[in-house]
């Protein structure tokens, strides 16, 4: 398990590097400024989602990342 401040580092690194770095900055922004559900806002997120449509996904993602690691 990564320690509270590597988790930090690699989140906001990922964002960055998904959003740029000033949305990456205003994502944080609108999470501390509005109350937020985390468990609420994913299930939200997915809720049209077929379960197997999320596990393809998933394993297509964990592929990709695993190839571009090594």
């Amino acid at each position: 398990m990564r320690t509270d401040s590597v988790l930090k580092y690699d989140g906001l690194r990922i964002l960055s590097k998904q959003l740029g770095l000033v949305e990456a900055e205003r994502f944080i922004a609108l999470m501390r400024r509005e109350p937020f559900n985390y468990t609420e806002w994913q299930r939200d997120l997915f809720k049209d989602v077929p379960l197997d449509k999320l596990l393809a996904d998933a394993a297509r993602h964990r592929e990709q990342t695993k190839n571009n690691a090594g």
